[in-house]
C-alpha cells in the first residue's frame, strides 16, 4: 500500500514514516508542506495520505501549507495527526483554539467510540499528547467526535461523508499504546474503501486501478521531499592519493591498561595539536576505551571549517594550506570512504580517522540557517593516523597505525609501533593525584572579590544576566503556549579569563568531575576541555547507531539519604519525564531518517545516572543504518543533538536564534571521532570549557517547557557550570586580585546585557 506523508516540518514525522512503512510493507513518500502546489496533482496515485503534526496553527499558510489543499481535494483516505487533525477540523469550520491546558509530553487516558481507527482498542488506553491548541466542541455537522482525553479535550474525529480521520494525540510516540494497531486500522479502512469503489465502478477493470510504482512517483516528487540527509550537491576534491596505494592497519597490544594521563603527558603534552578522548569515568555500558594522539603522522591533516563561506581549509605538514569549497560533512564523508580499512579483530572501532568537533552553527548545513556567527571555527577535525587506545575494562593497551600499503610505509609503521610501546612500558606507575574536595558536595571557592560560592563564581561572567535569562524564559513560554514549539533548550554563556595551562586545567577537571565522554582537544590556538556525560551518537562499524539523550538534572545530596531522595524525586518528576520523552521521540525521528524500517527502538527509557555533582535522567535509542547511508550521514541527519534544541527542531532553532544574543560555537555541538572503520562516537558538547583568545567560555542551559519554574531553570543553568568552576579553582593561574570586571579581551559587539564588560561579549574570529 502506497502512502503520501506530508511533513509539516515536525520532528516526529519520521516516527510516523517508520510506523507506516512497517504496517504497509512499503515506505511512504514524504513531501514537505511548502512543496509546489502542483505536486498534489499526483494524489490519485496514492492509496492514502497522512498529514503530520507540526508547529503553529492550521489557519496559517506557513504552518500548514499544501496540507490544507490536500484535505480539501483528496478523494483517498486521509489521517491527520495533531496539526493534521486540527487542519481537518479547521477546514470544515470548527474552532481551533488554545487548549484548556497545553500538554507537551504528557500521557492521557483516551476513551473512544470503538469504531474505525479505534476498532479493537481497549477503553482508556494511554496516549502521548504534544499540543497547545485543540479543537473546540461542538463540531460542525460534517464532523463527528470519536475520542476524548480524561480532561474532556477532543482526541479524535471523523468526517461523516468523506474518508477523513484525525487524532489529536501522537500514535507514533514511544509511550503511546496501540499506535501500530491504529495504523493497521487506517490501512484496513483504506483497503475496504478501495474494494467498495472497485465494486461500484465495474466499468474500470481492476488492473487499470493499479498504483504506479514508487519509483515513478518518487521521480516526480523527489524535489519536494524537504532537506536532504546528505545536503546540497557539491564538488569535493578526491583525496590526495586517489588511485594510489590502499591503506593497511598496523597494531600492537600490550597487557595492562596504562595510566592514560601519564601516557598523554609523556607522549603528547607538548604537541601543538593533540587529542584525548577520555573515559575518565569507566562504567560498563557507558564507556570502556580512551584514545589519544596528535598530528605527527605522515597522513595527518587538519580541517578547519567556515559554514558561512561553505569552505574547508586543509593543512598538511610541509604543504601550504589549501581551501576547498565543500560542506565539512561532504568533505569528511569522501575522505573516510577512500581510506576505509577493516577493523576485524579489534574490540574498538577507532582505527584512525578524524578527531574533532562540529560546532552548533554547523546546523546551517542541516537545514537551519544561522543568525549569529561563531568566533571559533564552525568545525575542526584532525586526521589521526597514529594513536593509542586503552581498554580500561579488559586491561589492554593498543598502539594503532594507519599507513599506506607500501613496503616503506609498513617499515615506518613498525618502527613507530616499537618506539611508542617502549615509551608506554616505561611509564611511571601513577601520575600526581592532588586530592580534591568531596565530589558529592561542591566546594566553596574564592576566585576573586566578586566570587564566593560556586553559584556566585559564575554569575558575574554571564553573557546574559539573570534578568535577561528570566525574560528569555518568559518568551519561550509564549512560544510554547502559541504551539510553535513543544520544548525549547535555552542556553547562556559565561566568559572569563582562561587558565594559561589548559592541560593542567583538564587534569583537574577529570579528577573533580570524571565523565564517560570527557575530552581534551588542543588545536593550536583553540583548546576544548570537557567532562560531558552525554553521548550524542555512537555508530559501530556494523552500522548500529545509538543515541543517549539526557534531559533532567538534579544536584547531589549532602549525604546518602538526601542524595537518594533527590535521585528518586528526579526519576518521578512529571515535568522532567515529559522533557525526556519529547527528546527521545525526537531522536527516534532523527534516526528514523537514516535507519532501516523497523530497527529504531528505545532500549533504555529514563534511567537515572549519577555523576560527581549531579544526577541526570538518561535514555538510549538505537537503530541500524540503511545500506546507502554511513556514519557521516547519520550525524548530519541528527545534528544538532535534540537534547540541545527542543522540538519541533527546525522551528525551535529559529526561536533559539532569536532569543540568544550570540553564537553558541563549540558548545552544544558534537565532539569525538569519525573512524576509517566506518564507526563513530561523539558526545554532546556540554559541561565543557572552550579556551581561545585568552578567554574561557562555558555554556549551560536547560529545556524550557510550560511547567518550567523560571528561577529553578536559572539555578539549574548555574549548577551545570559547577564542575568547570571547581576545576578552575583547583588550578587557577590568574594573578591575585583580578576580578570579573577587570578583564578586557579582544573588542567585539557591544550592547548585550551582562555585568561582564561589552568587550567580553564577542571576539573576532
Amino acid at each position: 500500500m502506497k502512502t503520501l506523508l506530508i511533513d509539516n516540518y515536525d520532528s516526529y514525522t519520521y516516527n510516523l514514516f517508520q510506523l507506516i512503512a512497517e504496517v504497509n510493507g512499503e515506505e511512504p513518500v514524504v513531501i514537505v508542506n511548502d512543496a509546489p502546489a502542483d505536486v498534489i496533482d499526483d494524489l490519485a496515485e496514492f492509496d492514502n495520505v497522512v498529514v503530520s503534526p507540526g508547529p503553529g496553527h492550521p489557519a496559517k499558510a506557513r504552518d500548514f501549507g499544501i496540507s490544507a489543499r490536500v484535505l480539501a481535494e483528496s478523494t483517498v483516505p486521509v489521517l491527520g495527526v495533531c496539526l493534521g487533525h486540527q487542519g481537518i477540523a479547521h477546514g470544515e469550520g470548527a474552532r481551533v483554539v488554545p487548549a484548556p491546558e497545553p500538554r507537551h509530553g504528557y500521557l492521557s487516558a483516551v476513551r473512544h467510540d470503538g469504531r474505525d481507527l479505534f476498532q479493537g482498542l481497549p477503553q482508556n488506553f494511554t496516549a502521548v499528547r504534544y499540543h497547545s491548541l485543540s479543537v473546540r466542541e461542538p463540531l460542525p455537522a460534517s464532523l463527528e467526535a470519536t475520542a476524548w482525553a480524561e480532561d474532556g479535550v477532543l482526541m479524535g474525529l471523523r468526517h461523516r461523508e468523506r474518508p477523513l480521520w484525525g487524532v489529536q494525540f501522537h500514535p507514533e510516540s514511544v509511550l503511546t499504546e496501540y499506535g501500530h494497531r491504529m495504523l493497521v486500522n487506517f490501512r484496513n479502512l483504506t483497503a475496504e474503501r478501495a474494494r467498495k469503489l472497485r465494486t461500484k465502478n465495474t466499468a474500470v477493470p481492476p488492473t487499470e486501478t493499479t498504483i504506479p510504482s514508487r519509483g515513478a512517483v518518487s521521480a516526480r516528487l523527489a524535489a519536494t521531499a524537504g532537506p536532504s540527509v546528505t545536503g546540497p550537491t557539491v564538488t569535493v576534491p578526491r583525496p590526495r592519493r586517489a588511485g594510489g596505494p590502499a591503506h593497511r592497519l598496523h597494531t600492537r597490544r600490550i597487557a595492562g591498561a596504562i595510566d592514560a594521563e601519564a601516557a598523554f603527558t609523556r607522549l603528547y603534552a607538548d604537541s601543538p595539536r593533540a587529542f584525548w578522548l577520555d573515559s575518565s569515568r569507566v562504567e560498563r555500558g557507558l564507556s570502556r576505551f580512551s584514545f589519544f594522539g596528535d598530528d605527527s603522522g605522515p597522513l595527518a591533516e587538519f580541517v578547519r571549517y567556515d559554514v558561512e563561506a561553505g569552505q574547508c581549509e586543509i593543512e598538511r605538514a610541509g604543504r601550504p594550506a589549501r581551501k576547498v569549497r565543500a560542506s565539512v560533512f561532504d568533505y569528511l564523508k569522501r575522505q573516510l570512504a577512500n581510506r576505509r580499512v577493516d577493523a576485524t579483530g579489534l574490540p574498538f572501532d577507532f582505527t584512525g580517522g578524524y578527531v574533532g568537533y562540529f560546532g552548533y552553527e554547523t546546523k546551517a548545513d542541516c537545514g537551519s540557517p544561522n543568525r549569529h556567527r561563531a568566533t571559533t571555527p564552525d568545525a575542526c577535525w584532525l586526521f589521526a593516523d597514529r594513536l593509542i587506545a586503552v581498554d580500561h575494562q579488559q586491561g589492554f593497551t593498543y598502539a594503532v597505525c594507519l599507513a599506506e600499503d607500501t613496503p616503506q610505509a609498513g617499515l615506518d609503521a613498525t618502527e613507530w609501533l616499537e618506539n611508542t610501546l617502549a615509551q608506554l612500558t616505561s611509564l611511571p606507575e601513577e601520575t600526581d593525584r592532588t586530592p580534591v574536595p568531596d565530589p558529592a558536595r561542591p566546594a566553596e571557592t574564592d576566585l576573586g572579590s566578586d566570587l564566593g560560592s560556586d553559584r556566585g563564581s559564575v554569575e558575574p561572567w554571564l553573557v546574559r544576566d539573570r534578568a535577561t535569562y528570566l525574560a528569555d524564559i518568559a518568551a519561550c513560554k509564549d512560544e510554547l503556549a502559541a504551539g510553535t514549539s513543544y520544548e525549547i533548550c535555552l542556553t547562556d554563556a559565561a566568559r572569563l579569563p582562561a587558565p594559561d595551562d589548559s592541560y593542567a586545567f583538564y587534569r583537574a577537571l577529570r579528577r573533580v568531575n570524571p565523565a564517560p565522554y570527557a575530552s581534551y582537544l588542543r588545536f593550536g590556538d583553540l583548546d576544548v576541555v570537557g567532562s560531558s556525560p552525554e553521548r550524542f551518537l555512537r555508530i559501530t562499524r556494523d552500522g548500529i547507531a545509538e543515541a543517549k539523550p539526557i534531559k533532567g538534572t538534579a544536584p547531589r545530596g549532602a549525604g546518602p539519604v538526601e542524595d537518594a531522595r533527590l535521585r528518586d524525586e528526579l526519576a518521578a518528576d512529571a515535568k522532567t519525564r515529559a522533557e525526556n520523552l519529547m527528546i527521545v521521540d525526537l531522536l527516534r525521528n532523527d534516526l528514523g531518517r537514516v535507519c532501516r524500517t523497523g530497527t529504531v527502538r528505545v532500549t533504555r527509557l529514563m534511567a537515572t545516572e549519577s555523576y560527581a555533582t549531579l544526577h541526570q535522567l538518561v535514555s538510549t535509542v538505537e537503530g541500524r543504518l540503511r545500506a546507502d547511508t554511513d556514519a557521516v550521514d547519520c550525524v548530519r541527519a541528527c545534528f544538532p543533538g535534540g537534547s540541545m534544541t527542543g522540538a519541533p527542531k527546525l522551528r525551535t532553532l529559529e526561536i533559539i536564534d532569536g532569543l540568544e544574543s550570540e553564537a553558541r560555537g563549540v558548545y552544544s555541538g558534537a565532539l569525538g571521532y569519525l573512524g576509517c572503520s566506518g564507526g563513530a562516537d561523539l558526545n554532546i558538547v556540554i559541561r565543557t570549557a572552550v579556551l581561545a583568545d585568552g578567554l574561557m567560555q562555558l555554556g549551560a542551559g536547560g529545556a524550557i517547557v510550560l511547567d518550567s519554574d523560571p528561577v529553578a531553570e536559572y539555578d539549574e543553568m548555574l549548577l551545570k557550570t559547577a564542575a568547570q568552576m571547581r576545576a578552575l579553582h583547583e588550578h587557577t593561574t590568574r594573578p591575585p586580585g583580578i576580578t570579573a570586571r577587570q578583564v578586557t579581551p579582544k573588542p567585539g559587539r557591544p550592547g548585550a546585557s551582562s555585568p561582564v564588560p561589552a568587550t567580553v561579549k564577542e571576539a573576532t574570529r
